[in-house]
């Protein structure tokens, strides 16, 4: 069993979702956001989505394009990131994703990104941009490396082209909640209960929700529906609006009330 099978078995016993906060590497600095990593764990994060900063991230709202460009001036690479999967795998139990877009993995080579990551500890990958029609050969390496290569759904997800992501996913799907960009949201699409029941009919893997997912009332209106969230806009929107002395440990503290949501029995 995978540390990601391994992650949503045990959350599945102990009726929760699996919480997994996203962050930028090189974001507010490299090493702020290995701490922050840390800060996370200890807050109760399952698995840690670690943003490999681009140039063009085109899936992203305007708190993530800050940070990646942030985190770009600051000379941040892909060698950071696959040696931040390396630093934090040395300490941490969590589950490691590296996410990022097309263009650094390709530079470096696909099978070359995936042999890395494997060897630095790292359990997966998402690469937003690239659909399941061109990842044949990542797919291929990641599955060679036992590394999941998760595959995303969005609510306008034709239910044909659902059946080819659910054929060739691992890990989990992850769920994109809204037609738009990454953000904070202040309350979640109606219709998202009805589209994670679209992909459960093409996959019995974990549907882990992403973009928009804020506060603990989203993940609670979740709990019945997916087996996962993902959040990131809203903690570096409170990494970037804090005094900077304070910006992990108000992160790490919203973390830990978006933990407290996850229980399916809260009363328990």
């Amino acid at each position: 069993m995978s540390r990601i099978e391994a992650t949503f078995a045990a959350a599945a016993a102990a009726r929760r979702l699996v919480l997994a906060p996203f962050l930028t590497i090189g974001y507010p600095d490299l090493a702020s956001s290995l701490r922050l990593a840390r800060a996370y764990v200890e807050a109760g994060a399952d698995l840690l989505e670690l943003g490999v900063p681009f140039s063009d991230p085109i899936a992203e709202g305007p708190t993530i394009q800050r940070a990646s460009q942030r985190a770009l001036d600051n000379g941040t690479t892909l060698d950071h990131c696959l040696a931040a999967v390396a630093e934090l795998r040395a300490g941490v139990s969590a589950g490691l994703l590296l996410m990022g877009y097309a263009n650094p993995f390709a530079r470096r080579g696909l099978g070359r990104c995936v042999d890395a990551l494997s060897a630095a500890g790292g359990d997966g990958l998402i690469v937003v941009d690239l659909p399941p029609e061109m990842s044949g050969d990542l797919a291929s390496a990641c599955r060679a490396r036992d590394l999941d290569l998760i595959t995303l759904a969005a609510p306008t997800t034709p239910l044909a082209r659902m059946r080819v992501i659910g054929s060739g996913a691992t890990g989990f799907v992850y769920c994109v909640s809204l037609t738009g960009v990454t953000g904070a949201r202040t309350q979640l699409d109606r219709s998202l209960p009805e589209f994670l029941g679209r992909v459960r009919t093409v996959t019995a893997l974990p549907r882990v929700v992403g973009f928009g997912i804020a506060q603990p009332e989203h993940v609670q209106a979740l709990r019945l529906h997916a087996e996962g969230v993902i959040v990131g806009s809203a903690l570096i929107d409170i990494v970037e609006r804090s005094e900077p002395g304070q910006a992990i440990s108000d992160a790490a503290g919203h973390l830990q009330k978006l933990r407290a949501a996850t229980a399916r029995d809260p009363d328990r």
